[in-house]
């Protein structure tokens, strides 16, 4: 259990799954729809799963990359701890299980669950012939609040789409940020990503207005929906820890990116989550 929780990065779940968490409720506090504990858990089981899909397949199709990059070589794959055979068992394996999941849930999330796993598992191969790679793991991650709202609804709203559309600007921003590591590697190997493509600069460039695209789209739901003081301080804590992590990188100085990468990433995430969801218990 170890290795294949070493295998799908378990700990980067903390990125997608709190804003799950923000679509799930905020279905539940501005809809006729009522809270049902069923319907929590099927959506937390899809998270992981999904997730596990996607990351396991990575693992897979990156193998022989992964080996070449020093940087990289020691993940379970190439280090032999896992077996690419075993690896893509796993994969089909989380397939099935989401897919079955979704089946208990609404007709609506069923007929997409294939559509969602294409995207998030599309990713891994996209590195290979463009470098809008970036945005693509942005978009597997922005079906989260979306997904999740439709979950308890079975039916599209404007509101979530707000908060997928600031996923979707964060991940790929912080993504391009993460990338800046492997710029030399992925130039060497004809790998595209936006720091091969446009160089340290630039990407950090591109991906501080990606994240300011973020910021705005955080914003937008207080046009739509009724919200309290404490998505405001969400807002605020959410787009500084942006800011914050942004001061950490540097076109020469790479040696913060992990930091800025899990940690910061991983705090706006789960303490904008928690606010939003208290600020809908105190409103509700």
């Amino acid at each position: 259990m170890k290795k294949y929780l070493s295998l799908v990065t378990f700990a980067h779940t903390i990125f997608a799954m709190p804003f799950a968490f923000i679509g799930f409720f905020l279905a539940v506090t501005t809809t006729q729809y009522q809270f049902h504990w069923q319907k929590l858990v099927l959506m937390i089981l899809c998270m992981i799963f999904a997730r596990n899909s996607a990351m396991a397949f990575n693992r897979y199709l990156d193998r022989d990359i992964d080996a070449q990059n020093p940087r990289t070589k020691q993940r379970d794959i190439p280090a032999g701890r896992i077996s690419a055979p075993a690896a893509l068992t796993f994969t089909l394996i989380n397939c099935a299980l989401f897919i079955a999941a979704t089946w208990f849930i609404n007709p609506l999330c069923f007929y997409l669950s294939p559509v969602a796993l294409f995207v998030v598992m599309g990713y891994s191969a996209t590195k290979r012939f463009t470098a809008l790679c970036h945005l693509v793991l942005g978009l597997g991650l922005s079906l989260a609040p979306i997904g999740a709202y439709l979950v308890v609804t079975g039916e599209f709203a404007l509101t979530p789409l707000f908060f997928s559309l600031s996923v979707l600007c964060w991940v790929s921003g912080f993504d391009i940020i993460y990338a800046l590591q492997d710029e030399d590697f992925d130039r060497g190997l004809n790998l595209h990503s936006i720091p091969a493509y446009m160089g340290k600069v630039n990407a950090l460039r591109l991906s501080t207005f990606l994240h300011v695209l973020s910021a705005v789209f955080i914003v937008m739901p207080i046009f739509f929906t009724h919200v309290g003081f404490l998505y405001y301080i969400g807002i605020v804590f959410f787009c500084a820890m942006l800011v914050y992590q942004h001061l950490l990188v540097k076109p020469n100085d790479l040696s913060r990116v992990n930091f800025a990468f899990m940690t910061t990433n991983g705090i706006a995430s789960v303490v904008f989550a928690a606010l939003f969801l208290l600020d809908r218990l105190w409103i509700h």
